[in-house]
C-alpha cells in the first residue's frame, strides 16, 4: 500500500464490491425463499401452520418485488451514508448515555431486535472465518484496530436492512418467522460468498495475503486464559462472535423470545459485564456444529466455482464415473510403486526413514510426471488439486510422523478415484474423504512427543492403506469397504485392546446394562401390577427402588443366579405382606416373615449403593403400608391372582421387553450419579439447556474423535471411545486415563455451553481443500501449468 489515500480508496472499493456481490445475488435469493415457501404448502401441517404458510406465499407473491427493490436501495444507502450509530427505536449500545437508565422499549422494537439478531447469528455461524479475514484486511487499510460497531460489513447491519425492507414491503413479522429457515440459509450462503469474493479481490492487491491472528487474542487478568477481544477470535479459530453492537449477554437474550422483554430494559454496560465471557463462549460454541457439513460443502462449492471458471464441467456429477486414461493410469501405478519403495514402514517410535521435506519433494517430482501423462485439462487440474491437498495433510504437525507415511501412500489411490469420479470434489460424503477424515480424527489428538498412537492402531491404518492399494480399479467401493472395517475396528479396539480405555468401557457397559435392565424391570413390573390392587407406597417402591435392585443384582451375579431369584422372591413377599390380612393366622404369618423380609430389602438397597438414610426412609414408608394391611385398609388380592403374580416374578426375564426395541424416554433414565467411582466419573451437572440441534449433534459424534473438555477444574484433551445403545450414554477417556461418562442430554448441554469442543474445528480433507483453494485464489494458473 503506497499511501494512506490509496489504502482508504481500497477500503472503500472493498465495501462497494461487497455491496455489489450482495445485490447481484439478491434476485436468486428472493426466488429461493419464494420457492421454499411454495413447497412448504405441500407438506402436511396443522390448520394454523398451513394458514401461516398460505399467508406467507400470498404475501411474497404480492410483495417480493418491492422487498427486493427495498433491499437494493437500503444497501446502497448504507454504502453511501453509513449506518447511524443509533437508529430510531433501537436499543442504546453499551456504554452510551441512553443505556445508563431504565426505559421500556415497545414490542415492535423488541421483535425487530430478536429477528435481526437471529439472522445475524445465522450468518456469522457460517461466514465467521471469511468475515474475520475481511475485517482484518479492511481494518489494516484504515489503520485501525477494529471496524466501527455499525460498519456495513458487519452481519447485523445487513440483517437490519433485510428486515426493514421486509416490513417496508408490507410483509409481517409472522411471515418472517415462517420464512426464517430459508432466510437464514440463503443469506448465510450469500454473505459468505460475498465476503469470500472481497477477500479474494484484496489478496490480489496484496492486502494481508497472510493474516496473523495473535494480536486479536488477549489474556484475561484474572484467569490467564485466552479470551476474545473485540475481534471475537477464540482459540483454534472457531466462529467469530457476531458483533451486533450489544453486549454479548444481551445478544443471547435477544435471540431468545422468552427473555426478550428482559433484554428490552435498557441496562447499562456494567449490568451485563459479568456474563459476557460465558455468553461469548456459548455463541462461539456453535461454530463446530455450524461449521460441520454446511462449512465443508461451502468450501467445496467455492473450489468448484473457482475451477469452473477455467473448466466448466470440472465437477459435473451428471456425467457419472469415467475411466482413467491408460497413459495416466500407468503413470499413477508407477508413482505408487515408487512411493511404496521409498515410504517403507519404520519400527514404532523410531525416526522416520523419509522426512517430511524429502516426502514433499518426492511427491512434487511425481506430480510433474503425472501432469505430463495427463490427456485433458481436467486431469491436470485434478492432479494439481489433489497434490495441494496432500501437501496440506502431510505438513500438518498434528499427524504423528509414524502414520504420516501411510497418509502419503493414499495420495495415488485418491488421485485415481478423484480423476474418475467427479463427485469427489462435489460432496463431502465421498468415502475416500471420509476415510481420511476418520483416520485423521483418531490420531490428531496425540502430540508428536508421545508414542501414544499405539502399535495396534498404527497397524490397522497400515492394513487399510495396503488394502486400498491392492484394489486400484474398484473406485469408491474399496474406500467404502475399508471405512466400514475401520469403524468396526475402532469399536473393538477401544473395548478390548487399548489399555487406557478398556477398563472404562467395561465400567460404562456395566452402567448401561444396569440402567437398561432397571428400565426393563420397571416396564414389566408396571404391566404385572397394572390390574393388581397393590398399595401405592409399595407400588412406587417396586418401580423406583426395587427395579434398580433387581438390575444391579442381575448385572453382578447373573439374571438366573440365586441372588437375583432371592430379590424377586423378596418382591413377591412384599406384595403379599402388603395385601389385606383379615385373619389372625395371616397376621401371625406376616409377623413371622417380617424381620427376614426387611433384612432382604435392606440388603438389596445396599447392593444398589443406597445410603443408610435413604434405606430408613423407604423402610418407614413400607411400614406404613404394612400397617394398613394389618388394619384391613389395604385391598385384598385374590389368592389365584397372587399365585399368578408369584409365577410371573419367577420368570420375569422371559417377559422383559427387547432392549434393542426399547424406547428410553428421558424421564425414565435414572440418576447416574450412583455409578460414580474412583475409576469412572459420571457427569451429573453442568452445561446449558441444549437445543434440539445440539442433541442431534451429540448423537452424531464419532468414536475415536478428540475433544477439549472443561470439567471439574480440568481442561484437557479427551477421546470419545464408546457409545452405548441408542447413544444414550457416551464415554470419553483422557490421555491421563481419566474416564468420564455422559448421558445424552448432559453431553448436549456441555456442547451447548462450549464446555466440550472438538479438537478439530474442521475435518482434515476440508482443511486441505481450503488450503488448496487459497493457493488457487492467489495463482489460478497453477491448474493448467
Amino acid at each position: 500500500m503506497a499511501t494512506s489515500a490509496n489504502a482508504s480508496q481500497l477500503a472503500s472499493e472493498a465495501r462497494r464490491l461487497y455491496t455489489d456481490e450482495l445485490v447481484k445475488g439478491l434476485p436468486m435469493l428472493v426466488r429461493h425463499v419464494a420457492d421454499g415457501a411454495r413447497h412448504s404448502l405441500d407438506k402436511p401441517a396443522e390448520f394454523q401452520t398451513a394458514q401461516r404458510r398460505r399467508d406467507l406465499v400470498q404475501g411474497l407473491q404480492k410483495s417480493a418485488r418491492n422487498w427486493l427493490a427495498s433491499m437494493n436501495d437500503g444497501l446502497h444507502h448504507v454504502l453511501v451514508n453509513g449506518a447511524s450509530a443509533i437508529q430510531p427505536g433501537d436499543l442504546p449500545p453499551p456504554g452510551s448515555a441512553g443505556g445508563k437508565g431504565l426505559s421500556l422499549v415497545d414490542d415492535d422494537t423488541i421483535d425487530r431486535e430478536i429477528l435481526t439478531s437471529r439472522l445475524a447469528l445465522a450468518i456469522m455461524d457460517r461466514a465467521s472465518w471469511e468475515f474475520s479475514d475481511l475485517r482484518s484486511r479492511v481494518a489494516s487499510l484504515e489503520r485501525r484496530q477494529e471496524l466501527e460497531t455499525h460498519d456495513m460489513l458487519r452481519a447485523h447491519v445487513l440483517a437490519r436492512v433485510v428486515h426493514d425492507a421486509w416490513r417496508g414491503a408490507g410483509l409481517t413479522a409472522e411471515d418472517w418467522r415462517e420464512a426464517q429457515p430459508w432466510l437464514h440459509d440463503e443469506f448465510a450462503a450469500l454473505t459468505e460468498e460475498a465476503y469470500h469474493e472481497v477477500n479474494r479481490w484484496l489478496v490480489e492487491r496484496q492486502v494481508l495475503p497472510e493474516i496473523d491472528l495473535r494480536p486479536m487474542i488477549r489474556r484475561t487478568r484474572d484467569s490467564g486464559a485466552a479470551s476474545v477481544t473485540g475481534a471475537g477470535i477464540a482459540p483454534a479459530r472457531p466462529a467469530v462472535v457476531p458483533s451486533t453492537g450489544r453486549p454479548a449477554g444481551l445478544v443471547a437474550q435477544l435471540s431468545n423470545p422468552s427473555t426478550g422483554q428482559a433484554a428490552a430494559l435498557g441496562h447499562g454496560q456494567d449490568s451485563v459485564r459479568g456474563g459476557v465471557g460465558d455468553e461469548t463462549r456459548m455463541m462461539t460454541r456453535a461454530a463446530p456444529l455450524a461449521r460441520g457439513s454446511d462449512h465443508a460443502q461451502a468450501v467445496l462449492g467455492r473450489l468448484n466455482r473457482l475451477v469452473g471458471r477455467q473448466l466448466p464441467n470440472f465437477a459435473d456429477t451428471s456425467r457419472g464415473p469415467a475411466a482413467v486414461t491408460p497413459r495416466l493410469s500407468r503413470a499413477i501405478e508407477l508413482a505408487q510403486n515408487s512411493l511404496k519403495q521409498r515410504l517403507v514402514s519404520v519400527p514404532h517410535g523410531a525416526a522416520p526413514a523419509v522426512t517430511t521435506p524429502m516426502l514433499l519433494d518426492e511427491l512434487q517430482q511425481r506430480k510433474q510426471l503425472l501432469k505430463h501423462a495427463a490427456s485433458t485439462p481436467g486431469e491436470r487440474a485434478t492432479i494439481e488439486i489433489v497434490a495441494m491437498m496432500f501437501q496440506s495433510i502431510l505438513t500438518d504437525d498434528r499427524i504423528p510422523a509414524a502414520v504420516r507415511v501411510w497418509f502419503a501412500r493414499l495420495q495415488m489411490p485418491v488421485l485415481r478415484v478423484a480423476v474418475s469420479e467427479p463427485d469427489f470434489f462435489a460432496t463431502i460424503d465421498h468415502p475416500a474423504r471420509r476415510l481420511i477424515d476418520r483416520m485423521g480424527a483418531c490420531v490428531m489428538g496425540f502430540d508428536n512427543s508421545a508414542q501414544a498412537v499405539g502399535d495396534t492402531l498404527e497397524k490397522e491404518i497400515k492394513r487399510v492403506v495396503q488394502v486400498v492399494e491392492a484394489y486400484p480399479d474398484t473406485g469408491r467401493r474399496v474406500f467404502q469397504t475399508v471405512l466400514t472395517e475401520f469403524e468396526k475396528f475402532l469399536e473393538h479396539y477401544f473395548r478390548t485392546e487399548n489399555e487406557a480405555t478398556r477398563k472404562g468401557v467395561s465400567l460404562a457397559q456395566q452402567v448401561e446394562q444396569r440402567e437398561t435392565l432397571a428400565i426393563q424391570y420397571t416396564i414389566e413390573l408396571r404391566r404385572m401390577l397394572n390390574e393388581v390392587p397393590v398399595q401405592e407406597g409399595v407400588r412406587q417402591f417396586l418401580f423406583q427402588v426395587w427395579a434398580d435392585v433387581l438390575a444391579t443384582t442381575a448385572v453382578r451375579y447373573g439374571q438366573q443366579s440365586d441372588e437375583t431369584k432371592d430379590m424377586k422372591r423378596a418382591a413377591a413377599d412384599l406384595i403379599w405382606s402388603a395385601s389385606a390380612k383379615v385373619t389372625r393366622e395371616e397376621r401371625a404369618e406376616v409377623i413371622r416373615r417380617l424381620p427376614l423380609l426387611l433384612k432382604r430389602l435392606r440388603d438389596g438397597m445396599a447392593t444398589a449403593h443406597m445410603s443408610t438414610e435413604r434405606q430408613d426412609e423407604h423402610i418407614q414408608s413400607l411400614n406404613n403400608s404394612l400397617a394398613a394391611a394389618f388394619t384391613a385398609k389395604a385391598a385384598v388380592i385374590p389368592s389365584d391372582r397372587l399365585t399368578e403374580l408369584m409365577e410371573r416374578l419367577e420368570t420375569l426375564e422371559e417377559l422383559l421387553p427387547d432392549a434393542a426395541d426399547l424406547e428410553i424416554d428421558e424421564s425414565m433414565v435414572l440418576d447416574l450419579s450412583g455409578h460414580e467411582s474412583s475409576e469412572l466419573e459420571v457427569v451429573a451437572e453442568g452445561g446449558s439447556m441444549p437445543t434440539p440441534a445440539m442433541v442431534a449433534w451429540a448423537r452424531e459424534l464419532l468414536v475415536g474423535s478428540w475433544y477439549m473438555l472443561d470439567y471439574r477444574g480440568h481442561n484437557e484433551a479427551v477421546q470419545l471411545v464408546w457409545h452405548g445403545m441408542r447413544r444414550q450414554l457416551s464415554l470419553f477417556v483422557a490421555t491421563s486415563g481419566r474416564c468420564i461418562l455422559f448421558q445424552q442430554q448432559r453431553l448436549a448441554a456441555f456442547l451447548q455451553a462450549g464446555l466440550l469442543l472438538p479438537a478439530q474445528d474442521e475435518a482434515l480433507t476440508v482443511k486441505a481443500t481450503r488450503s488448496a483453494l487459497a493457493k488457487l485464489d492467489a495463482d489460478p494458473s497453477r491448474l493448467m501449468n
